[in-house]
């Protein structure tokens, strides 16, 4: 009796440790889960704030972040290592209370236990407190990524080795949260819930484009600068420089290609003015013999291929507004100021001397849309909030001709992307002017 009574005894103790492990094994699921919800979900900058407070588990968690990709391979090591051994347990123990029925028994309450308590109510918590719980949960995750870390370069290299074998190409280097893409997302989405204006979103986006842009993207073209002839007369500049919209004008003598310098208006008219202030009775005489190369500015050039942020800050540290575009053999092709890049960040900046600048884009009543040719595919897409690409064509006319493989004639039309496209106007082999609009969805 007294040992039947000390088996049962022995039993129930076994039972109750094992339904324990179970219990420890599942919080400790719990932990996993909310720990990964709560370091891929919390806020960089919310966390570099918190560390500029003190905060140490900030500070630990902006450290284990820094590489997702051992992070999350941890987490996932130690989370499916629990989760296993928790179902292993349970089966173990169903079985021997209830027979063979255990095992579907035991599959059936792990379930329900796992997805409520180890994975929906830790990553809900995690979700809504994501910057508190990632500091909370940091240090004790830093220790599991380093006792997992020999376990986890293993698997990642194996991982590796195996798609490579297939014929995908990873990136050892790669993060598995792309910041850039992150962000737009998130503006992107914020603006279809109405969350962010179209123009807060254009804004920041045009911004952190500005690294993948490259100056030829946004240049003046060389046709459509307006330039100085060296050789004209003191007079003639000056008509010009009071005529025209611009306050700086490149200098050429003999041949455009051939710029000497960069007029600016202020200092030319200034510089006039104190020649025949000085002249006294000999003041025309004085004004015809004025030279402009006297006050004019050294060109500066800049290769085709810099980067829009690249050359935001040469602007910068040159103190300079304006830059001359040559490509690989030095010859001239555009002209690019400060200006041009800013309206890549906030839209078309418009004076009293063109105010027609802000009417890009003229839509009709039947549906057509009139543009210049020159305008660039990005300023139709973000006016319109269309998607057209402009990965072979930088301007709407530029891809037009890219599209229909020939110069077009005045009254062609062509259909591609979704649109519908016509030109209007050409002026050589250029096309000036043409409309556009959206191909009206097929219905039925």
């Amino acid at each position: 009796m007294d040992a039947t009574t000390a088996a049962a005894s022995g039993t129930d103790l076994t039972l109750w440790i094992t339904a324990g492990a179970i219990a420890l094994l599942i919080l400790m699921s719990a932990f996993f889960s909310g720990s990964e919800t709560a370091l891929t979900a919390a806020s960089r900058g919310k966390l570099r704030a918190a560390q500029d407070r003190g905060s140490k588990g900030a500070d630990t968690a902006l450290k284990i972040t820094e590489d997702n990709e051992r992070l999350i391979g941890s987490v996932l090591l130690g989370n499916n290592l629990v989760n296993i051994l928790a179902t292993s347990l349970a089966t173990t123990l169903f079985t021997g209370l209830f027979g063979d029925s255990g095992v579907a028994m035991a599959t059936l309450v792990m379930t329900l236990l796992v997805l409520i308590f180890a994975e929906v109510l830790p990553k809900t918590y995690a979700i809504t407190n994501p910057e508190s719980a990632a500091s909370s949960v940091a240090r004790p995750i830093s220790l599991i990524i380093l006792v997992f870390s020999p376990i986890v370069s293993a698997i990642r290299a194996i991982v590796r080795l195996l798609l490579r074998a297939v014929g995908v190409q990873t990136d050892p280097d790669s993060q598995i949260l792309a910041v850039r893409e992150e962000i737009a997302g998130a503006l992107q989405l914020g603006h279809s819930e109405g969350v962010v204006e179209k123009e807060d979103r254009d804004r920041i986006l045009g911004a952190l484009d500005l690294a993948e842009r490259t100056v030829e993207e946004i240049m003046l073209h060389r046709s459509n600068i307006e330039m100085i002839d060296a050789s004209s007369s003191p007079r003639e500049i000056l008509k010009q420089c009071l005529e025209s919209n611009y306050t700086r004008l490149p200098v050429y003598r003999d041949d455009p290609e051939n710029i000497i310098g960069v007029a600016h208006a202020k200092d030319l008219m200034r510089a006039m003015y104190e020649t025949i202030a000085n002249a006294g009775d000999r003041a025309a005489e004085a004004l015809e013999e004025f030279n402009i190369t006297e006050v004019m500015m050294k060109p500066y050039f800049v290769p085709d291929t810099t980067t829009l942020a690249d050359q935001m800050r040469n602007f910068l540290r040159k103190h300079t507004h304006f830059a001359l575009v040559v490509d690989e053999y030095g010859s001239l092709e555009g002209l690019l100021t400060l200006e041009d890049i800013l309206e890549e960040i906030v839209g078309e900046i418009t004076d009293e001397h063109d105010p027609d600048a802000e009417h890009q884009v003229k839509a009709g009543d039947d549906g057509w849309f009139w543009l210049d040719g020159a305008m660039t595919i990005r300023d139709l897409n973000r006016a319109t909030d269309w998607s057209l690409p402009d990965d072979e064509a930088n301007t709407i006319a530029g891809l037009v001709i890219h599209e229909a493989q020939m110069i077009p004639t005045v009254g062609q039309r062509f259909t591609f992307h979704g649109f519908r496209f016509e030109v209007m106007e050409r002026e050589h082999n250029r096309v000036t002017r043409l409309r556009v609009r959206p191909l009206e969805p097929v219905s039925g």
